[in-house]
């Protein structure tokens, strides 16, 4: 079997891929170009092309001339430190969400989590001033962060391995970062901590009666997937009430017991069956 270019394999993965492989992918090409264009700006004399296109400003008159960034920010890192560890924890906290709510649900609630964040800061900075004085927010860990709280509140005793040894409760940790960040307000230390609080806001409201049609996640995901018209060639035979729900039930169920075993063994106590019945699900 001939062996794909890395080309070959980062185009084959952005379209058959997982979405977390996908968002890791789409920021690390991001941060390349930013690389490229600054050292074209080096040679041609500093623009700050991508502080312009990147970043987030939390002064209100700014962003009314770039609010694309509201957007752009969540995708782009200026340091190779940054966008590493916030990668690593994507992939971290995405492959888990993913294996349970699914690629589209985890590609909103980065987006949305992600906006949520910019929205703190530039709130926080509008009515205190003096507290958050006007400043730029990059980098994914909003997102990131609405993506963990979500997973971390939906089902809090997932286990955590430390090191691969120590397991503790994904709560505990969930609980570290939002220590972490509330005692780092107001803080000089260049973190974005109000986005890191808006995003774990987001998910938090995004798993609030998952099962609901209602529930924010729901809403969103609906909004934007294309609604499919019947095929009159098909000779459909229609479920009645009975029948559906005792189906829905019956799947809800078998979802439940197998994100139990999740909650008490780990992801990797799944048979292969289980695992492919999770997936699929959370295709639907």
């Amino acid at each position: 079997m001939m062996q794909r270019s890395i080309l070959e394999e980062i185009k084959f993965q952005l379209n058959n891929g997982k979405m977390t492989v996908r968002l890791i992918i789409v920021n690390v090409i991001v941060f390349i170009a930013i690389y490229i264009v600054g050292l074209i700006e080096g040679l041609f004399g500093s623009t700050n092309i991508g502080l312009s296109l990147f970043t987030f400003p939390t002064s209100v008159l700014e962003f009314v001339m770039k609010p694309w960034t509201l957007f752009t920010s969540i995708i782009a890192h200026f340091s190779l430190g940054h966008l590493f560890f916030n990668m690593l924890f994507l992939f971290f906290a995405g492959s888990m969400f993913e294996q349970v709510f699914g690629e589209k649900k985890l590609l909103f609630t980065y987006i949305f989590g992600g906006i949520m964040g910019n929205v703190f800061e530039l709130t926080i900075t509008f009515l205190f001033p003096d507290f958050s004085p006007p400043h730029y927010v990059v980098g994914a860990s909003g997102a990131i962060m609405a993506v963990f709280a979500a997973i971390a509140v939906y089902r809090p005793q997932t286990p955590i391995y430390l090191f691969g040894i120590i397991a503790i409760p994904i709560y505990v940790l969930a609980l570290f970062f939002l220590a972490k960040d509330l005692i780092g307000l107001g803080a000089s230390d260049e973190i974005a901590h109000f986005a890191h609080l808006g995003g774990a806001f987001f998910g938090f409201l995004a798993v609030q009666n998952i099962h609901s049609q209602s529930n924010i996640l729901n809403r969103i995901t609906r909004l934007f997937e294309r609604k499919q018209r019947p095929d009159p060639r098909k000779n459909a035979r229609y479920k009645t009430d009975e029948v559906f729900n005792s189906e829905k039930k019956a799947k809800q169920e078998r979802i439940d017991e197998i994100l139990d075993k999740i909650s008490k063994s780990g992801y990797e106590s799944l048979s292969r069956e289980e695992k492919d019945y999770l997936f699929n699900q959370g295709q639907k």
